[in-house]
């Protein structure tokens, strides 16, 4: 069986270093010449709105995924007209746009923070009389690793704030107090089984995903699974879905969905019996999904705008590397490191170990 990817970035070299061993065949639809998948794949160089590229994919493939959801939804519509496409274009367009994304929730009976759509400087004003400050806007669409939004704390902060982001329609969130920032890892396969993985703790730097902690036996993890549960069979969804929630006051507030393979999934390719990437495949290639099981205390680590020297990476105990052979550039993910360990003592040892090689 082939895949097709709509992208070739790092999830797209993931999932193929996952899929190889299933017999499975890959090809990348990038616009990026340097694309890092591209590799391990055949590399069909086109913009995601070319039509004649995406009829040349689907001509070629068995079924196809997307690896992240800057991909626009009528690429998927368009490509499902000709092959399966997983997950779907509702899905797509749902997750792609926060007022579309928070609305759902609201419909589902999740909980979430104030919200408002800002078409205007004006709208953004009554919103911020409404919710009050501190408050965080968002551009509705394409913001990610901190990029499109900004804190809004003070009435100064207020004025103008719509055309700094660009005059795009947006939305605003009432500010969340809250004690952590955790993420659910989902898998649904066609016929509907639904697997998940360990909550996970995630801290941020400078709106850019740093660590991920897998939990043992959180909680809110039943919590997080009705909720998750909710929006994967509201959106007859196939595929890995990561579900990131703020912990408020004992329980779990929805942030945001990601439907797609995740940063804060990572930490599965070493850490559980199927990782997060092997089972996306296994769901929409229509194979029995794996063991979401960890085989003991797990991490993951991100490397941001330079790899360490892979020969201190690798002489770390129980520490994988994994390079995305991209060019290095400040802000930008371009590698990490999983960590499996016996005991939580150890695996703080071990991020320590990792955390004193990166530079500042």
């Amino acid at each position: 069986m082939k895949i097709g990817v709509i992208g070739g970035g790092q999830l797209g070299r993931m999932l193929a270093l996952a899929g190889t061993p299933l017999g499975l065949e890959f090809a990348f639809l990038d616009p990026a010449p340097d694309a890092c998948a591209q590799a391990l794949g055949k590399h069909i160089l086109a913009d995601y709105n070319d039509q004649t590229a995406l009829r040349q994919l689907a001509n070629e493939v068995d079924v196809v995924t997307f690896e992240f959801e800057s991909v626009p939804a009528d690429t998927v519509a368009f490509l499902a007209q000709f092959v399966p496409v997983y997950p779907n274009a509702e899905a797509l367009r749902i997750a792609r746009d926060r007022w579309f994304e928070k609305s759902m929730f609201r419909e589902l009976g999740i909980p979430t923070p104030e919200f408002a759509d800002i078409q205007s400087q004006a709208d953004l004003d009554d919103a911020v009389a409404r919710i009050g400050l501190p408050a965080v806007m968002k551009t509705r669409t394409l913001g990610y690793d901190g990029k499109g939004q900004k804190v809004l704390r003070a009435p100064d902060d207020v004025a103008g704030a719509f055309a700094e982001l660009g005059s795009v329609p947006c939305i605003l969130e009432g500010f969340v107090p809250f004690s952590g920032e955790v993420s659910l890892i989902a898998v649904r396969a066609r016929d509907g089984e639904t697997r998940f993985y360990p909550l996970v703790h995630n801290t941020h730097e400078n709106g850019i995903l740093k660590l991920s902690v897998a939990s043992t036996a959180h909680p809110l993890q039943a919590q997080a699974e009705a909720y998750v549960g909710k929006v994967l069979d509201q959106l007859d969804y196939v595929g890995v879905m990561a579900f990131e929630f703020f912990e408020v006051d004992g329980g779990l507030k929805a942030n945001e969905i990601a439907p797609r393979v995740h940063n804060s999934g990572h930490w599965t390719i070493e850490g559980s019996e199927c990782s997060q990437f092997e089972n996306h495949l296994r769901a929409i290639a229509g194979l029995p999904l794996g063991s979401t099981a960890t085989l003991g205390e797990a991490a993951m680590l991100n490397f941001i705008g330079e790899v360490p020297d892979a020969s201190q990476v690798t002489a770390i105990a129980q520490c994988h590397l994994h390079h995305y052979g991209k060019a290095f550039k400040a802000g930008r993910k371009v590698g990490h490191a999983t960590l499996r360990c016996e005991d939580m003592a150890t695996l703080k040892a071990r991020i320590a170990e990792v955390e004193a090689l990166i530079k500042d």
